[in-house]
């Protein structure tokens, strides 16, 4: 597959509008943020701040998904999707230095609304007004990741190759949600490009967060159904590091899907003919344990499923390189 064509490119100036939006959302948001910071030191979410290694490129990250979002929200896509929508390129040039690919923009557009996101709350939640977070994955890739400052969305960044075959398959990835809008599958709700100066693109795409609420969970669980290399060594008592645990962690522990199984399973069944169909090799079920409240323990198995999804990982393949 080619590469992505080069887009339409805008130059963005400094914006008063723009900048007392951003402010306003960081005001309103200010004592939230205060309130959070203890629970997500327990949770092992690290901010990053001024000092952090990552701080300078996350700013123009928010930035630069700010000013992106207010284009679908500015000229919001109408009418049947269309192949352009799926293959749109749009690059925003900011005067900081710095410039924002969105990729395939009006077709995730699309793919939020559908999902009941609006572009506002994107916007605020991704844009900056507050930092993101960091957590130390126990994956073996070399990949970034981050979390919103309000922990629902989930920024990961990607090799070119990857971001080339998810493209590939997004028209039918949409297709597969619009027939099962109770699919297991991780949402994806945007891909991107970054670039400082002349240097090379830095991809990323940005999903809901499957462990979202997170202010109850106790454990979290990375499924392949297979035991190479799937322990993690559980973090010590009172370590703040947020680990998620593999297959061998999970052996002696059931879970009772009373009434929600034969839907479950169905689903699982559903998810997995279409990753196959797309030959796909690298996914696995990721669930987390939620304590209840007195409250909810009568209400049944259904509350289970709020952070249940498959991880959809791109399948790699050769012949693409990372040069651009």
């Amino acid at each position: 597959m080619a590469a992505p064509s080069p887009g339409p490119r805008e130059v963005l100036a400094s914006s008063p509008e723009a900048g007392s939006r951003a402010a306003a959302a960081g005001s309103s948001s200010r004592g939230l943020l205060w309130r959070l910071r203890d629970k997500q030191s327990r949770l092992g979410l690290f901010e990053i701040d001024p000092g952090h290694e990552l701080h300078q490129m996350t700013c123009m990250m928010q930035a630069g998904l700010w000013a992106a979002t207010q284009v679908s929200m500015d000229h919001p896509p109408t009418g049947p999707p269309t192949e352009e929508d799926f293959s749109q390129v749009l690059t925003q040039v900011h005067e900081q230095g710095f410039e924002l690919g969105t990729l395939a923009g009006p077709a995730f557009a699309r793919l939020r609304r559908s999902l009941g996101l609006a572009d506002e709350d994107y916007q605020a939640a991704l844009g900056p007004g507050g930092p993101y977070l960091q957590f130390l994955s126990t994956s073996k890739s070399k990949a970034s990741f981050f979390l919103s400052h309000d922990q629902r969305f989930f920024l990961k960044t990607q090799r070119r190759r990857e971001v080339q075959v998810l493209l590939a398959h997004l028209p039918r990835y949409v297709q597969h949600l619009q027939r099962h809008p109770h699919s297991l599958l991780a949402r994806l709700l945007g891909v991107h490009s970054l670039r400082v100066a002349q240097g090379k693109k830095k991809y990323f795409i940005i999903m809901q967060s499957v462990f979202f609420p997170a202010g109850r969970i106790s454990e979290r669980y990375d499924i392949k159904g297979c035991e190479v290399s799937r322990w993690v060594d559980p973090a010590p008592e009172g370590s703040p590091i947020v680990l998620v645990l593999k297959d061998l962690n999970f052996e002696g522990k059931t879970i009772n899907l009373g009434p929600q199984r034969s839907w479950f399973l169905r689903q699982m069944e559903l998810d997995t003919a279409f990753l196959r169909e797309l030959n796909v090799l690298d996914y696995s079920l990721l669930m987390a344990f939620q304590r209840l409240h007195e409250d909810e323990k009568g209400l049944g198995s259904s509350l289970i499923f709020r952070t249940v999804r498959f991880q959809l990982c791109p399948l790699k393949r050769p012949g693409l390189d990372d040069s651009e």
